[in-house]
């Protein structure tokens, strides 16, 4: 068979990775991919969001199944245009990526449907968003409504803080039109955990949970970044907040997406926070979660071609999805400086005896020579039976990566064993 994955990230090497295990598919291509995907598949100078093109390639080199990772094709419609010319796709169609593509609607959604969530409020107009911040509690989380490359919430701790990230949003649209409406939300207090869910609109398949880690630098310190590594599985999502999730906020919404006419058939990401009320979804996204994914798929021992082809098909329920019991650590090598400025073209250095998996981000082919070409270069994933040996496996193992200027956080992992020390 031949298999399209769009995108051209860490996400996407993963999942090209994972799909490589079935023998069944023949050829496998990247639009865009990037020069470390190269060695794992096919790769074509097609942009993600490029839905004319992409459809055109599909057509023309008889493609039999499509992957759409990233959020933007998703909420533009890269589905619907590929399903309306017969080609199966894992990813769900533009009305139901609308989950992600609008937090104004993902919020109305919980609230109409009782999906635990912090209370919010919804503005159109900047005056009265700003107004509303003369008396509203602080600390407080001002949300762009669109998507933002996943910089568009501020977690304000004082009111000027909060009235500055209105007015940068919706008058000086510093995410352009994602800004015209935004979500001023009661700030939540508890710990963070990523569950990635596969469903068919049918079934609901939950992953194992993972601890993602935001900040730039070590102790959650410095700017926000779309990620510097994460673990899995993460302590606090115990059986008991499982099952409470699955009951209260998975399958709910779920339902809720179909009384909508808005069935999603792909990976549903719930953003949780563990709140003293229980768990509450901070956000939803209509896609595997980066670098979440380059945890969770190294613990997959099902096959993950078999799993989107069913979820596609609306026959989830036939298929038994399994992960390893142990652990995963995936550390991401950046380059200094990001996620402000930063220098690129610099060569990458991989041991070909490296004993954990390379999932590159930002990185591309420069005459055979593999260089960087992005903030997040590539993440260093290894798996292990205990979470405090995966942990130390993943950062030997990065140690063994180099190019100049590499940054990494060093205590990716270090909350969750304190967690685990304590249970």
């Amino acid at each position: 068979m031949k298999v399209m994955v769009v995108g051209g990230g860490g996400r996407e090497h993963a999942i090209i990775k994972s799909l490589k295990k079935n023998p069944a598919i023949t050829e496998l291509y990247a639009l865009p991919g990037n020069g470390g995907i190269a060695s794992d598949a096919t790769c074509v100078n097609i942009g993600a969001k490029d839905i004319d093109a992409v459809v055109s390639f599909a057509k023309e080199n008889q493609i039999d199944f499509a992957v759409v990772a990233p959020d933007d094709p998703l909420v533009l419609g890269m589905v619907d245009a590929l399903e309306a010319c017969e080609i199966p796709c894992f990813g769900p169609n533009k009305n139901a990526a609308i989950i992600e593509g609008s937090k104004v609607y993902s919020k109305n959604l919980m609230k109409q449907y009782d999906i635990p969530t912090a209370a919010y409020e919804v503005f159109h107009n900047m005056e009265e968003a700003l107004t509303y911040l003369d008396t509203a509690p602080i600390p407080t989380v001002i949300k762009a409504d669109g998507l933002a490359l996943g910089k568009g919430v501020v977690i304000a701790t004082e009111r000027q803080q909060a009235k500055d990230a209105v007015r940068s949003m919706m008058e000086d649209k510093i995410f352009g039109d994602s800004g015209n409406n935004i979500v001023v939300e009661e700030f939540l207090e508890g710990p963070e955990v990523s569950v990635l869910a596969f469903t068919d609109g049918i079934a609901m398949k939950p992953m194992v949970s993972s601890m993602d880690h935001k900040r730039a630098l070590d102790g959650d310190q410095g700017l926000n970044t779309g990620g510097m590594g994460t673990v899995a599985p993460n302590p606090y999502y115990t059986p008991e907040v499982a099952a409470e999730c699955m009951d209260k906020i998975f399958i709910p919404t779920m339902k809720a997406l179909n009384q909508e006419g808005r069935t999603f058939k792909g990976c549903l990401y719930f953003g949780l926070m563990i709140t003293k009320d229980g768990p509450k979804v901070i956000e939803y996204n209509c896609r595997f979660g980066d670098p979440e994914t380059q945890v969770v798929l190294p613990l997959l021992e099902s096959d993950l071609f078999e799993i989107m082809q069913a979820t596609s098909k609306e026959t989830l329920s036939d298929i038994d999805v399994k992960f390893k019991n142990g652990s995963a650590c995936c550390v991401v090598m950046a380059s200094n400086g990001y996620p402000s400025t930063y220098e690129t073209g610099l060569e990458i250095t991989i041991p070909s005896d490296l004993e954990a998996e390379v999932f590159v981000a930002g990185a591309k082919l420069d005459n055979g020579i593999l260089k960087t070409s992005g903030g997040r270069v590539l993440g260093v994933s290894a798996v292990g039976e205990t979470l405090e040996e995966t942990i130390e496996k993943a950062y030997e193992q990065t140690k063994r990566v180099n190019f100049d200027n590499a940054y990494y956080r060093t205590d990716i992992g270090k909350k969750a064993l304190q967690v685990e020390s304590e249970v």
